[in-house]
């Protein structure tokens, strides 16, 4: 006799609204993303036409207060509560990028294609690690990166792949030339069996102002930052190609291993470029894997007035190129390019659920083979493509020479006032000065200095940035914007001067 099983009674499933599922991007959804985007678009306009300065100089404990009765649990009604609490705890205190009182940072003003493009970017969400998730993204970024690399001189053999940033990239160029090394000279695939016994002795030269990332990702790598030889800069700042091959001579007699050498085309405190010819003879002279961070120069690709000025690139393993540096792209946009893609197959890992060994990466191409520290990844090259292919190299090669010739405008300008200290002229538009008046005892030129930027930041008239340079704090102007005038740097040394009197009352 067959027993009958017994069946549990659920509760009613609660009643749903009309479309439940209205908030997920979906074609039922168009009326609500639409709604969405023309709210957010409205946001974005009112900061463009109602943001004077480049920011509200407000202080973190104020800020913070706003964000006290934010309660997670307790969704608002509608998009117009959303939109309108987002402005009051970011948008109204955003720094403006855009606006040419802003002269601090590496932070370009982006170009609207690159803005349209991100609306596709994000709704259609695509992953660039395998071809099956992106198809036509796949090869547009594949494109873009040879594209590059035509420009920086490579064969048709380069390589590369986008990545989230210029560190990330550096990353990738000492872990090529790591590995490169270990397994050309020593035989030791690094990938597999680990650091060999000799890596202690591995050193890797950067001149004394390359970018920081360096010393966190020979951290990283395991060969700790005692592997870095700091070689000393000339007097616009730029990598000493003498000293480098002295330094060279004097690690290999004291036993040590010469692997790599990275030169900067544009350093972030004085933008100017080592002499990237030299460096390059240099290490085919001693076979040294050479990588250049070119973050920041890489806008010199699309001028002919200076593209000069990266002449030996093309002798590079590989480098490092930051679109949202010198391209007026929005952040993300960055790529890491091998003069070889062979290169690229040190890092390459299978895994049979996305890129098994047995597949025709020819036929079916799969980013993922190409990067260390991302797998989802998001389709940032569109942005570029929507620049290059509506607005050209050409224009943006204007812009980056407006940028460059009022930077020296500006040079000349600090340069001449007896009140002002200039360093160095750039190459770029990054200019380190400070402000020392007759009225200011040379002892005090530090903390005098210290408490204009202080002051000018928190009064959100202008924003401008600083460093030291042989134990002494300076101010920086890092020119970014084409749109800035000569003019508008007058007003900035002024505004420096006005501030300076009143912090030197006080």
């Amino acid at each position: 006799m067959m027993k009958t099983a017994s069946v549990e009674v659920l509760e009613e499933a609660p009643v749903l609204s009309a479309d439940p599922y209205g908030d997920i991007f979906y074609a039922g959804s168009a009326e609500a993303y639409n709604t969405a985007i023309q709210g957010a678009l409205k946001v974005v306009t009112g900061f463009l036409q109602h943001t004077k300065k480049p920011f509200s100089g407000i202080k973190p404990d104020q800020l913070a207060q706003l964000f006290s009765t934010i309660d997670f649990d307790t969704p608002l009604p509608d998009y117009k509560s959303l939109l309108k609490e987002v402005e009051q705890l970011y948008v109204n205190h955003a720094t403006a990028f855009h606006l040419p009182q802003y002269i601090a940072h590496l932070n370009c003003p982006v170009v609207i294609p690159a803005l349209a493009a991100e609306v596709l970017v994000s709704a259609i969400n695509s992953s660039q690690d395998t071809y099956d998730q992106s198809a036509g993204g796949t090869l547009m970024e594949c494109k873009i990166i040879d594209w590059t690399g035509r420009e920086i001189g490579y064969g048709t053999d380069c390589d590369g792949v986008f990545t989230a940033g210029g560190s990330q990239s550096n990353l990738m160029g000492l872990l090529l030339a790591r590995d490169h090394y270990a397994m050309k000279h020593r035989g030791h695939n690094i990938k597999l069996l680990g650091l060999p016994e000799d890596a202690g002795r591995y050193r890797i030269f950067v001149s004394e102002k390359a970018h920081f990332s360096n010393q966190k990702n020979a951290s990283l790598l395991g060969l700790g930052e005692q592997a870095l030889v700091s070689i000393p800069a000339d007097e616009r700042f730029r990598m000493d190609a003498t000293l480098l091959e002295a330094a060279i001579k004097k690690e290999l007699e004291q036993g040590n291993i010469p692997i790599a050498v990275v030169a900067t085309a544009g350093t972030t405190d004085f933008g100017n470029l080592d002499p990237l010819l030299a460096i390059g003879r240099l290490a085919a002279q001693y076979g040294l894997w050479y990588h250049i961070d070119a973050a920041y120069g890489c806008g010199l690709l699309l001028t002919e007035k200076y593209r000069y000025l990266l002449n030996g690139a093309e002798l590079s393993d590989s480098i490092t190129v930051d679109y949202h540096k010198s391209f007026f792209q929005p952040i993300s946009s960055s790529a890491f390019i091998v003069k070889h893609k062979a290169s690229l197959d040190i890092i390459r890992h299978h895994a049979d659920y996305l890129n098994p060994e047995e597949q025709d990466y020819d036929e079916l191409p799969a980013q993922i083979n190409k990067t260390v520290t991302q797998s989802t990844r998001r389709f940032d090259a569109l942005k570029l493509w929507f620049t290059l292919r509506l607005m050209g190299k050409e224009k943006l090669g204007e812009y980056t020479e407006v940028i460059i010739d009022t930077a020296e405008q500006a040079a000349c300008l600090i340069e001449t006032d007896p009140e002002l200290e200039l360093l160095s002229h750039s190459d770029l538009g990054v200019l380190v000065f400070r402000h020392k008046p007759s009225y200011v005892h040379s002892r005090d030129y530090d903390t005098f200095n210290q408490a204009i930027k202080k002051s000018l930041f928190f009064s959100g008239e202008v924003l401008l940035a600083s460093t030291r340079v042989n134990g002494h704090f300076y101010l920086k102007f890092t020119i970014l914007n084409p749109l800035t005038t000569i003019t508008d740097i007058q007003n900035i040394l002024t505004a420096i001067k006005v501030h300076g009197k009143d912090a030197h009352r006080q």
